[in-house]
């Protein structure tokens, strides 16, 4: 619900003001691309001590 409500009030605020709708998507692939990283550097480092092939096929992707 308080999901909803942000993405609404987003929506309003890309309305009244459209050059924001640039920074919300620029703030989002940041936050991607940092979640990205961190996921693969804790694959990276737990495949290190489990010897397991199918962590090891998709971090070498």
């Amino acid at each position: 619900m308080i999901l909803g409500a942000i993405l609404i009030l987003c929506g309003i605020l890309i309305a009244i003001y459209p050059p924001l709708l640039s920074l919300i998507v620029a703030v989002l692939f940041i936050f991607m691309g940092t979640f990205v990283l961190l996921v693969s550097f804790r694959y990276k480092k737990s495949a290190k001590r489990f010897d397991d092939p199918f962590l090891d096929f998709f971090i070498k992707m």
